[in-house]
């Protein structure tokens, strides 16, 4: 139960982050002077991953996942609905963020003695590793932005 409820968590913050990107997606699509789109598409496709890896791993330990990114994502939305009108720094500085709480996140569920080896395993292979690029991803476009 204790996984099971961490994986829903997790979950309900992949799910706000593919829903972020793809209105970050869509904003910069939108607004030409805004461009390197491209470069958030692989992101997004990570969070959309890791919400499938997510679902599958609360499916096998017999849970059910969330539907939805609930009051958090909700709360990235307004935060990324006010980036955007600020323009394209505005927008992945808030992405950023959002990357480094998840990143936190995972680091911090690394600690927890009770977590059983496969949600160890997906967290230390594929969703703090990802984080982190993603991280670094942002990173290198916020120098790069005007």
């Amino acid at each position: 139960m204790h996984n099971i409820k961490i994986l829903n968590k997790f979950l309900k913050d992949e799910l706000s982050a593919t829903e972020s990107y793809q209105q970050a997606l869509d904003k910069l699509r939108d607004d030409a002077g805004l461009g390197q789109s491209e470069d958030l598409i692989p992101i997004c496709d990570d969070h959309v991953q890791a919400v499938f890896s997510l679902q599958g791993l609360i499916n096998r330990l017999g849970g059910t996942p969330v539907e939805n990114s609930g009051a958090w994502g909700t709360w990235a939305k307004m935060i990324l609905g006010g980036a955007n009108m600020l323009g394209k720094k505005s927008v992945l500085r808030a992405l950023h963020e959002g990357e480094k709480n998840g990143a936190k996140d995972f680091e911090e569920a690394l600690q927890d003695t009770e977590l059983s080896s496969d949600v160890r395993a997906l967290i230390e292979t594929k969703l703090l590793p990802d984080q982190q690029e993603h991280i670094r991803i942002l990173e290198q476009l916020l120098d790069t932005a005007a």
